[in-house]
């Protein structure tokens, strides 16, 4: 597999995610995402339009930070921070993308929200190096209300999606999942 198309892939997705989030230019985001776009996300509607619509209805404030990206074949894992979109709680994301000929096709997620500091049980931070400023965690103890359940099963889903990249894993909950040919092959 060439490392240069990884490399390329994920220069992509950090470009087609901060002009679609930070910089909300969708007529210049039209060109990263397919008009085709396969959408998974519980959270948004399917197609292009439907991740164009959604960001359109948040408020202006929405920033996108990434983290960590990983690169396998046409597939772009993406570990980043969703901030100022409404909630009291930020959202961490594990943006799964497959991509063909540099346009994003295909999108799934893991999403949580982001603890605080005194929230945190390893006392670290779920993205970077630092804590988000005191006033973006203002109060989210009480509104985070979602079950343990929830947490588990998307460590759950992000672990089975790199054991998926990795060539370990090939069903997931018993459906067979076919991945394209690696390159070189």
């Amino acid at each position: 597999m060439s490392s240069s198309k990884e490399e390329k892939n994920k220069a992509l997705v950090l470009e087609a995610f901060d002009t679609l989030f930070n910089k909300r230019d969708y007529t210049a985001a039209e060109r990263f995402w397919s008009p085709n776009y396969i959408q998974h996300s519980a959270h948004i509607e399917p197609g292009r339009d439907g991740l164009f619509s959604l960001i359109k209805s948040i408020p202006s404030t929405l920033k996108y930070e990434p983290g960590v990206i990983v690169a396998e074949g046409d597939f772009v894992i993406i570990h980043g921070r969703f901030s100022g979109f409404g909630l009291p709680v930020n959202w961490i994301a594990a943006d799964i993308i497959r991509m063909k000929d540099g346009i994003l096709i295909e999108h799934w997620d893991v999403i949580q929200d982001e603890a605080t500091k005194e929230q945190s049980k390893s006392g670290n931070p779920m993205l970077g190096d630092s804590f988000p400023p005191e006033p973006l965690n203002k109060g989210i103890a009480q509104h985070q209300k979602r079950p343990v359940a929830l947490y588990a099963d998307g460590i759950k889903w992000l672990n089975w999606a790199v054991e998926m990249l990795e060539g370990k894993k090939t069903e997931f909950h018993g459906v067979q999942v076919k991945l394209p040919a690696k390159e070189g092959k």
